[in-house]
């Protein structure tokens, strides 16, 4: 049985409900916590610093203010959930489109394109998602084509397809790897919409009824879906754990703890692969902006917009390729200007030399293509995330796979920003450049998350203070603004827990930083396939630098507790409370990770976990 049929009966999350009463106290409450939080980092430049530890209390104060722009921007990202009402399934091309484009257009079925994405993966794997594919409803008539676009070239592929009514495409070379895969089909197929599936994508009946009404907006370039792992392991909510043990009141006391701090669950997923905090907040709540990008699979893209913007790219590339060669052209000549004949030979040969490419040759081809789409200006595309699940696909279950996911993503990003920073595109707006500064933002987070690490290990072994002093006066300033941080985010993420996620956050330090060296120093970022199925073994290698920081902050709280009840100089009792509360905070956001390096699969505890997620 394959693995993505195994969780077959498992059901995706809900929506989070729009609640006027619950933004509004977000908005209060981080309002409050970013008013705290500035007047905490303005005492801390001005009247905390250790004049006598500067290479020290510089650093960490850097780090701490690096920190604050980054919540204020997140902030922003999180300000409310508007977003544009569905509408109903268009029933012609002529509902998506306005009237200076529909007239003289016949007015006939949309055509839609399915692609199915694959290179190594098993082909028994993508029969699955091509079923299901032929299983999409619409209330109007349709034409409904689906492809399998094989990088591969397999014949067991092409089979494959050929049994489930598949168009195959395949190709000469593999440039661009799933980019090129792309490019490729785009040429081959003429649909109106186009929906990107991976091979393991198994879309759901409803996935163009839901979606497709957006478009009737001629505006809306594409729509993205949530991306919903099926095989993460749910767990058993927290009262049901707590029952077993303890009865009623254990009942009792885990729905409690579940009604003030959100829903909890025992052996849930250990990757902390649960995108719901991703796309129902971070993403959703990007729509007011026209920001929310495209994450590839479960996406549906208008193909005008697509080839419009690569084309309108492509003459641009061209123009200022021509322009530079007309330059070469009159140093070499001694001439002021060309002749008209050879400037269009010169731009012909630019022409020729410049590919079209309607997904950009990336390994993040998807956030690029989103840039490159909102970006212009002239024809004012916009983007939407819809917030129900519509397909169900497989998350990597080994940390191996897990890093090489993960890795690609951030190294991706890290790339756009250094070589093609969007910051500085023209033709975004204000609040699409502060929205894709956030995701950006938070992949410089390890130059500062070391420090974070590091600080409390430092000042254990050393006793050398990076404040002026552990007083009254400091636990007053940064206990309020951490109380009102604690509190808005609770009220922003209600309904979903982001304790792990943000665990993962600072445990991520070494995959994050060898990706900002990779792209640093100029090495490509390499397009490996995530293994769709679970990899033997245990890779504490993946883990050493996490179980480093364990090891020495527990070490180091040994020695600190040790010197002071010596009574050594510089552990007085403020400081030892501050930094075990942060050293201990440090230790327990790497264990997740390391968890999760031995991790295995337990056949037992599935069947109870499985049966409490289908209630």
């Amino acid at each position: 049985m394959s693995e993505i049929d195994r969780f077959q009966t498992r059901t995706p999350w809900k929506p989070l409900r729009h609640s006027p009463l619950q933004e509004a106290a977000w908005q209060f409450l981080a309002t409050m916590s970013l008013v705290f939080g500035l007047w905490y980092i303005s005492w801390r430049w001005t009247s905390s610093l250790n004049f006598d530890a500067l290479w020290f209390a510089v650093p960490l104060l850097m780090a701490e203010t690096a920190a604050f722009v980054g919540l204020v921007l997140f902030t922003i990202n999180l300000w409310t959930s508007k977003s544009p009402p569905q509408q109903p399934p268009p029933a012609t091309i002529g509902d998506c489109m306005d009237g200076a484009d529909s007239s003289g257009t016949e007015d006939r079925p949309l055509a839609v394109d399915v692609f199915f994405a694959t290179y190594s993966e098993d082909p028994e794997l993508v029969r699955l998602g091509l079923r299901d594919a032929k299983l999409i409803e619409y209330p109007h008539p349709i034409d409904l084509r689906v492809h399998v676009l094989d990088d591969g070239k397999r014949p067991e592929m092409a089979e494959v397809a050929r049994q489930e009514g598949a168009n195959y495409l395949t190709r000469d070379d593999n440039v661009g790897f799933k980019a090129g895969n792309l490019r490729n089909a785009m040429g081959m197929t003429s649909g109106d919409f186009v929906v990107i599936c991976d091979a393991d994508t198994r879309p759901f009946p409803t996935l163009l009824v839901e979606t497709l009404g957006y478009f009737r907006d001629p505006k809306v370039a594409w729509v993205q879906t949530p991306q919903w792992f099926c095989d993460v392991p749910p767990g058993v909510p927290l009262d049901a754990v707590m029952g077993r043990w303890a009865g009623r009141a254990g009942g009792a006391v885990g729905r409690g703890l579940q009604r003030l701090f959100g829903p909890m669950r025992i052996g849930e997923d250990p990757f902390a692969n649960d995108p719901q905090m991703f796309f129902d907040v971070i993403l959703r709540r990007r729509n007011w902006a026209n920001a929310s990008f495209c994450c590839g699979a479960g996406s549906i893209h208008r193909r005008e917009a697509v080839m419009e913007a690569a084309l309108r790219q492509w003459a641009d590339k061209v123009e200022a390729a021509a322009g530079s060669n007309e330059r070469a052209a009159r140093r070499l000549t001694g001439e002021a200007a060309l002749d008209e004949s050879i400037r269009d030979a010169v731009r012909w040969q630019g022409a020729v030399e410049e590919e079209f490419t309607p997904y950009k040759f990336h390994v993040s081809e998807d956030i690029y293509t989103s840039i490159v789409l909102h970006s212009d200006r002239e024809r004012g595309w916009k983007s939407v995330l819809h917030p129900k699940v519509q397909s169900r696909m497989l998350s990597p279950n080994d940390l191996l796979s897990w890093t090489i996911q993960r890795f690609k993503y951030a190294g991706g990003t890290v790339d756009i920003l250094i070589h093609d920073n969007p910051l500085f595109r023209r033709g975004l707006t204000l609040p699409q450049k502060i929205m894709y500064g956030v995701t950006f933002y938070s992949y410089l987070s390890p130059l500062w998350n070391v420090v974070f690490l590091a600080a409390p290990i430092v000042f254990l072994f050393t006793g050398i203070r990076p404040v002026s002093a552990y007083s009254l006066d400091f636990f007053l300033h940064i206990t309020a603004f951490l109380l009102l941080n604690e509190m808005s985010q609770l009220v922003a993420t209600w309904g979903i827990s982001n304790a792990k996620g943000r665990a993962w956050y600072l445990a991520m330090f070494p995959l994050n930083m060898k990706a900002l060296w990779t792209v640093f120093r100029g090495r490509k970022i390499s397009f490996p396939v995530t293994p769709k199925e679970r990899q033997a073994g245990s890779y504490p290698r993946l883990v050493r630098w996490q179980i480093g920081v364990v090891a020495v902050t527990g070490v180091g709280l040994a020695w600190g507790w040790t010197a002071h009840g010596m009574g050594i100089e510089g552990y007085t009792l403020g400081a030892m409370i501050a930094n075990t509360l942060w050293g201990g905070n440090n230790m327990l956001s790497m264990l997740p990770m390391i968890r999760a390096a031995f991790w295995q699969p337990d056949p037992v505890y599935e069947a109870p976990i499985l049966a409490e997620a289908t209630k």
